[in-house]
């Protein structure tokens, strides 16, 4: 019975370690669809049903600018409402930002490194179902850039003193065309979805305008029917002689 305990309690001591480990997942129970891994941006749409809520993660390291661009394209159904509840949290938990609009523009400094949680509530509408365009994704200030240059260029000159700064040049002026470039692709968007909310609002309207032209000239016909019928029931007309004439 001694030398029975002691190998029993080393069988425990190694068998916790191995089920009780830490878990490298973030989000075991979401699909990889729901994550974007930190590309530098995403532009597609999505379709929320009435009370609907779509929640997606995006990866950002601390020290990027993480922005998203969000606005209500269509709406359909009963008593519709074009405002939508956007939530943006941290990795931690805490709530970054919150917005309740039809459309709205979210612009911040990430302080942690993680997945940061984006979700879109369509709670307003009890019995509507909205489509929204998304455009969010992660890019570094004009700051954090310059200090990432100044101390490459440190580097550089440490280690290539007798070299020219012919590269370097090249190099800065190709991240100002990527940064001009990112930037003029983010208003082209902007611009894409006013355009495309403009389009479906127009639309609306029009199917609105039909449906009320139809259901008014349905109105006028039958109170014109009903009062032709009123009328011709106030005269009273008898089968008789010839001298019995109608009378009202």
């Amino acid at each position: 019975m001694l030398c029975r305990c002691p190998c029993l309690f080393l069988v425990v001591v190694l068998w916790v370690p191995v089920c009780g480990g830490l878990m490298t997942n973030p989000h075991p129970s979401i699909s990889d669809q729901e994550l974007f891994w930190g590309a530098d941006q995403y532009d597609f749409s999505v379709v929320l049903p009435a009370f609907g809520l779509e929640c997606f993660w995006h990866f950002a390291h601390r020290g990027e600018r993480f922005y998203l661009n969000f606005m209500v394209q269509w709406v359909a159904g009963l008593g519709h409402d074009r405002h939508l509840s956007v939530t943006v949290n941290a990795p931690s938990g805490l709530l970054v930002s919150a917005v309740d609009d039809a459309k709205g523009q979210v612009d911040f400094e990430a302080e942690e490194t993680g997945f940061y949680q984006m979700c879109f509530s369509n709670f307003h509408n009890h019995f509507g179902t909205m489509q929204v365009f998304l455009s969010f994704g992660v890019y570094y200030s004009d700051e954090d850039r310059d200090k990432s240059r100044e101390e490459e260029k440190r580097k550089k000159e440490e280690v290539r003193r007798d070299l020219n700064n012919t590269l370097s040049v090249i190099e800065d002026a190709t991240h100002k065309v990527q940064s001009y470039v990112f930037h003029m692709f983010r208003y082209y968007s902007s611009g894409r979805m006013r355009k495309s909310a403009d389009y479906f609002l127009l639309l609306s309207n029009s199917q609105y305008i039909s449906w009320w032209s139809t259901a008014l000239s349905l109105l006028i016909v039958t109170s014109g029917y009903l009062q032709l019928l009123f009328l011709k029931r106030l005269f009273i007309s008898k089968t008789g002689t010839e001298q019995e004439k109608p009378r009202c």
